[in-house]
């Protein structure tokens, strides 16, 4: 049964924010950027009108764009969100980077576990694979479906470019490796479902990412 992908921009860095599910009205949250009342109704108002059921809520990495709808989700749906240990401490501090923006701002809930490399998603049978990403921010994971060719890349790798380094837990020597080391052996065809701009494949960024060549 095949899976199906939609994405919203949201809140003013232009975040991608993603919804996976399935025919069987199951559905993961990704990296939930809604920052404000009709960005939560555009999310709400999709999911409703393909009677969709959250199951669970995760996290590519804790990075304020990423994280401004997680509360909201969280209370909606009675999810937790779901995330790598490393980027805990960015989680936890998103409320004073949002201060320094100038946005309004309410944290969510803390996580009941963490993911890790060694561990499996699983959406009506099916199974996403965690890739351990690091180099954007410490914890930085990415979500891969082998039997459905795309990988959820959150900030590690963008169509044409790749994710700032120049944050606290940022490393562009770790980014490259991640990149390399874990993106561009998977297949060339592989949709990259990225957190800001356009989707690419491994193959387009392999021959023409400038900042990391294969």
């Amino acid at each position: 049964m095949a899976l199906h992908l939609k994405w919203f921009t949201f809140n003013p860095f232009s975040e991608n924010t993603y919804v996976l599910y399935s025919d069987n009205k199951e559905c993961i949250i990704f990296d939930p950027g809604c920052s404000n009342a009709d960005e939560e109704s555009t999310i709400i108002t999709f999911l409703n009108e393909k009677n969709l059921v959250p199951q669970r809520l995760l996290l590519t990495h804790a990075h304020i764009d990423h994280v401004m709808g997680v509360r909201f989700i969280s209370r909606k749906f009675g999810l937790k969100p779901e995330l790598h240990i490393l980027d805990l401490p960015i989680y936890e501090t998103a409320g004073s980077i949002a201060k320094m923006y100038g946005l309004p701002f309410q944290q969510g809930p803390a996580p009941d576990y963490f993911l890790e490399e060694s561990n499996t998603i699983e959406i009506d049978g099916q199974q996403l694979s965690i890739l351990f990403t690091p180099g954007h921010s410490p914890g930085s994971i990415c979500y891969y479906s082998a039997s459905n060719n795309f990988i959820i890349s959150g900030d590690v790798l963008f169509n044409g470019s790749i994710g700032r380094t120049d944050l606290p837990g940022g490393d562009f020597n770790t980014l490259s490796n991640s990149i390399k080391s874990k993106l561009y052996v998977l297949p060339e065809n592989t949709r990259v479902f990225a957190g800001h701009g356009e989707s690419t494949t491994i193959g387009n960024e392999k021959l023409n990412n400038p900042f990391v060549r294969a």
